[in-house]
């Protein structure tokens, strides 16, 4: 598996992928998940044989916050490790990055993958996360 920063957009390998692990709210709007790419602080892909497997994309300002906004990998390449090396790179780039931020699914799953990565659930040191869709 190789890691590199991933730059553009092809939508026909990154519409399967999103597809691929049910991501549906960024499936049905394409051209939402274009310019949410483009204006990224960055994106890093996992290949396995040329074919993407995984990504991770950041937002954020890359000083004082990041947001990692999307970590997905393909089925079929799950707990094979390459969600966490994707996520120890982001964490590696932005070291020096004060807060690094991420919303995920709480479940039981979820909670182990990042807590084993360093995070920490926001009720655990007494903050607490807001949210507006639309």
């Amino acid at each position: 598996m190789v890691i590199r920063e991933y730059r553009g957009y092809r939508e026909e390998e990154i519409l399967p992928l999103y597809e691929q692990v049910g991501w549906t709210n960024y499936t049905a709007r394409p051209a939402m998940l274009e310019n949410a790419f483009r204006h990224s602080l960055k994106v890093l892909a996992a290949y396995e044989d040329e074919m993407l497997v995984g990504l991770v994309r950041v937002v954020g300002d890359g000083y004082s916050i990041v947001y990692i906004q999307d970590i997905l990998v393909l089925p079929d390449y799950q707990r094979k490790g390459i969600g966490a090396a994707l996520l120890r790179r982001v964490l590696e780039d932005y070291r020096h990055v004060y807060q690094k931020i991420l919303m995920t699914d709480n479940t039981e799953k979820t909670v182990r993958f990042y807590t084993s990565a360093g995070f920490t659930p926001a009720p655990d040191i007494g903050c607490l996360s807001f949210l507006k869709i639309f």
